[in-house]
């Protein structure tokens, strides 16, 4: 599955730009650094939702977790691109959102990487799964891809 080019609300979408820390020797996007650009991507996706996670953890003693994550890596980015991350709610369930994820070349709308991940809602003093907070079971849904 991937995509956050599913039909119905456009996929929240955050920019990247790829530096020298990112790259291998040479000069392409080392694999697991488009892991990082999708967290984070989720992580602005709960921003412009209202959530920050650090409070979340303080408030609510709340969590999320990666429990799972299928990536297809199609085409490399290189040092100096623009990218553009996207995120879009594919599944929810009680305690879990499943994000379809892609990285593109900004410059040509090329697809890089197309992903899946699942992450959970932890209880965040006893590591148990817990209810997704209320404002993001009611914005995944107002940005979940039927």
């Amino acid at each position: 599955m991937s995509s956050a080019r599913v039909a119905g609300t456009a996929p929240f979408v955050w920019p990247v730009r790829v530096y020298w820390e990112d790259t291998d020797a040479g000069g392409i996007v080392y694999y697991a650094n488009y892991l990082k650009f999708m967290e984070r991507a989720r992580t602005e996706w709960l921003r412009s939702i209202g959530v920050e996670q650090a409070a979340l953890h303080a408030q609510e003693q709340a969590m999320f977790v990666v429990v799972s994550l299928a990536a297809d890596y199609k085409r490399p980015a290189r040092y100096g691109d623009q990218l553009q991350v996207s995120c879009s709610v594919a599944k929810r369930s009680r305690a879990s959102l499943t994000f379809g994820q892609e990285v593109r070349r900004a410059t040509t709308d090329e697809l890089l990487v197309s992903a899946t991940v699942r992450i959970a809602c932890l209880d965040a003093v006893e590591f148990r799964p817990r209810s997704l907070p209320g404002i993001v079971l009611q914005e995944s849904d107002n940005h979940f891809h039927k």
